[in-house]
């Protein structure tokens, strides 16, 4: 969804389980080395695109090895959790907003 701020992650593959795809995503997507071990469950999106049906488990990752880089040519920034509302997101990931309020307030 170009454009649009999105949280790091991607389709399941077929034999991967939703933490070894995000592993997978984070090391394609920002250059970051993670385990799945380190995958806390925070919650899921449920949301119906017209094309498709989107179910979405979310994690907590608190430890990785790497620096995030822009591997995909998208815009990477460091947001408090005032700055949440004002970033244009999918429709998927603007329910997620309160629960990423509460982790980065805490």
């Amino acid at each position: 969804m170009a454009g649009l701020w999105e949280l790091p992650g991607g389709k399941v593959e077929a034999g991967e389980t939703p933490e070894a795809a995000l592993v997978r995503e984070l090391g394609e997507e920002l250059g970051l080395l993670a385990q799945a071990a380190d995958l806390e469950p925070l919650t899921f999106a449920s949301h119906g695109y017209a094309a498709m049906h989107l179910l979405m488990p979310v994690f907590v990752l608190r430890r990785w090895a790497g620096e995030p880089k822009a591997r995909e040519l998208q815009e990477l920034a460091w947001v408090s959790a005032a700055q949440l509302d004002s970033l244009a997101m999918p429709a998927a990931d603007r329910p997620l907003a309160p629960h990423l309020k509460v982790l980065l307030s805490a």
